[in-house]
């Protein structure tokens, strides 16, 4: 997904010449923190909330220059360059410019959100199991291989390195629910399994034992 295909251009934006009081009801009525400055369709920066309740309602925007943030994006980068620069701003949007740098639009947190949902596959049915793997020892390929034995396979993967054991972190969906046979599989393999979450079919059945074993006493 690209920036350009997320672009919002229903939100405002800000002229040097506007006065702060305008600025701050133009951010509480669109429930935003940042608004984008322009001039002469150029993005200039971004004005955030917290910078303009320091100042006199009756100052322009201009007055706050040296304080804008340069927190912007090309419409042709991939959507995760919107979200970085929103995180590392702690921002409620991010400019999209071209080139040329024309001020083109905005992306905000909350679009940016649903589509990393969409994107991490949170929407679609399924479990998910967390493994921890020594550099030397990860293989996406035996991974794969052994989730596909059990008539299965991964719909996302996500891997991070944990700063304080140097660990591979392996985050893996799954398309199906039931995945007791795929955390055995893992464990013959010796690989650790940190957590999971999805069904077992082990645990269902002596969840339904225990049940059947309830009712009989109560009759």
């Amino acid at each position: 997904m690209l920036v350009a295909q997320l672009l919002q251009t229903d939100y405002p934006m800000l002229h040097l010449t506007d006065k702060v009081s305008f600025a701050l009801q133009l951010m509480e009525d669109y429930e935003i923190q940042d608004l984008p400055v322009v001039v002469n369709e150029i993005f200039t920066g971004s004005v955030s909330k917290e910078s303009l309740l320091d100042e006199d309602e009756d100052n322009v925007i201009a007055t706050l220059q040296t304080n804008f943030s340069n927190n912007c994006v090309k419409k042709e980068e991939f959507f995760l360059s919107a979200l970085k620069g929103i995180v590392e701003n702690d921002s409620t949007l991010i400019a999209v410019i071209n080139d040329s740098k024309e001020y083109l639009g905005v992306i905000t947190s909350s679009v940016l959100l649903e589509q990393l949902s969409i994107y991490v596959g949170t929407v679609e049915p399924g479990g998910i199991i967390v493994l921890e793997v020594e550099r030397r020892n990860y293989s996406f390929g035996e991974i794969s291989r052994l989730v596909e034995t059990n008539d299965a396979y991964i719909t996302q993967l996500n891997t991070y390195t944990e700063i304080d054991t140097g660990l591979v972190i392996v985050s893996i969906k799954i398309n199906k629910v039931e995945i007791s046979d795929i955390i055995a599989t893992f464990h013959r393999y010796d690989y650790v399994v940190r957590y999971y979450f999805g069904e077992e079919q082990f645990t269902n059945e002596l969840k339904d034992n225990y049940n059947h074993l309830m009712a009989y006493l109560n009759i």
